[in-house]
């Protein structure tokens, strides 16, 4: 029989679950129910269009073989139009399913089979990252500046040098927060996902590399010989700017 786990501070979240087997779906829901989360299920693309239109939803589980409009799609249609948390479940063995899912805006995957209680450990750490409560907002940090640009911690936005605001998905914001946080210091992919993901990270480093090249798309002038993040070999990442706190 599951348990359930304790509370956290994010209360009675909103979860879609879109997923095709009728059984997965049932267990899931139950246990998610039982821990807090009020559930919603769709079968398809179509279902989970519905659902949005009628509901405010606060994370997406996404299967990714899906009856019609296939998982990826859907996630790159959502990641297109909102920056709802998404959840990736893959069946898949192949590692490079797992990377175009974080590529085109999935904010973390969990492979099939899996536990429920993991399952619920990563939306709820998923939800946490997104609540804005993170220690450094609490002690009054409320922007980050480098080179120009600004992470609004507060607000969860990165703001170009011209004030423009710049598409970021939630794992992409922890993981630039938490290279501004530490500029100068040479990370390994260990420590940004201890310090992005917590216990609910999984052994799948490869993430790291997938989401700093997403960041530097974004924020480098030249993404393939970035000067802001930069590679150390054998090391991790660096992020070279100064960075000033408000």
């Amino acid at each position: 029989m599951l348990g359930t786990m304790p509370q956290t501070s994010t209360t009675h979240p909103h979860i879609l679950l879109v997923e095709d087997d009728r059984e997965i779906s049932a267990l899931v829901a139950r246990y998610l129910r039982a821990n807090e989360c009020r559930v919603s299920l769709a079968g398809d693309g179509v279902a989970m269009d519905r659902i949005l239109a009628d509901a405010r939803v606060d994370l997406v589980v996404l299967d990714l073989m899906l009856p019609g409009e296939d998982g990826l799609s859907l996630c790159r249609r959502l990641r297109a139009a909102s920056r709802i948390p998404i959840l990736m479940l893959t069946a898949k063995a192949e590692e490079i399913d797992r990377i175009i899912g974080l590529e085109i805006g999935a904010d973390d995957y969990l492979g099939k089979p899996f536990n429920p209680r993991e399952l619920l450990a990563r939306i709820r750490a998923i939800l946490r990252r997104g609540s804005g409560t993170e220690a450094e907002a609490e002690e009054g940090v409320r922007r980050l500046h480098f080179l120009g640009w600004t992470l609004d911690v507060s607000l969860r936005q990165l703001l170009s040098p011209e004030a423009a605001r710049i598409a970021i998905t939630g794992a992409e914001f922890d993981l630039l927060h938490a290279l501004c946080l530490r500029p100068g210091r040479v990370l390994s992919r260990d420590q940004l996902l201890d310090l992005t993901q917590g216990r609910a990270a999984g052994p799948f480093e490869r993430s790291i590399d997938v989401l700093i090249s997403r960041i530097r798309q974004k924020i480098e002038q030249d993404p393939r010989n970035p000067e802001i993040i930069r590679t150390i070999r054998s090391g991790g990442y660096l992020f070279t700017p100064e960075v000033s706190r408000a």
